[in-house]
């Protein structure tokens, strides 16, 4: 399982969960060692694939940092934060977090779109 680190300490994943929430953006950043990339990847695939049959998800992408930094971004998009935490509490999920590197760790925070007035709709 890869150990969690909060992007912000003060409102973890756990506490996010509980707030009812429409339309929200998981970003879950990963730092890693460079040996473990592939397994890490591995194990992405595998639950990237469990995700994607729970009701509420949109869609999902994976990104690599540039350069030597083995550092990945993955967001996904849900209809919900109670369809995100159905997912994130499946048991079939849970048990395949298990196959991540022991290096790897994950930093998950939900977020919502923003409008911003002539640059970005909400």
């Amino acid at each position: 399982m890869p150990q969690m680190r909060p992007l912000d300490p003060a409102f973890p994943i756990d506490r996010q969960l509980a707030v009812d929430a429409s339309n929200v953006v998981l970003v879950n950043l990963f730092t890693l060692e460079a040996a473990d990339e592939n397994s890490f990847l591995k194990a992405w695939q595998d639950d990237a694939a469990i995700m994607k049959r729970q009701p509420g998800f949109i869609s999902t992408q994976l990104h690599r940092a540039i350069g030597d930094s083995p550092a990945y971004l993955n967001y996904a998009v849900w209809e919900s934060t109670a369809a995100f935490r159905a997912a994130f509490t499946n048991p079939e999920f849970r048990a395949k977090l298990s196959a991540y590197p022991a290096s790897a760790v994950a930093s998950p925070h939900l977020f919502q779109k923003v409008a911003v007035p002539g640059v970005c709709v909400g």
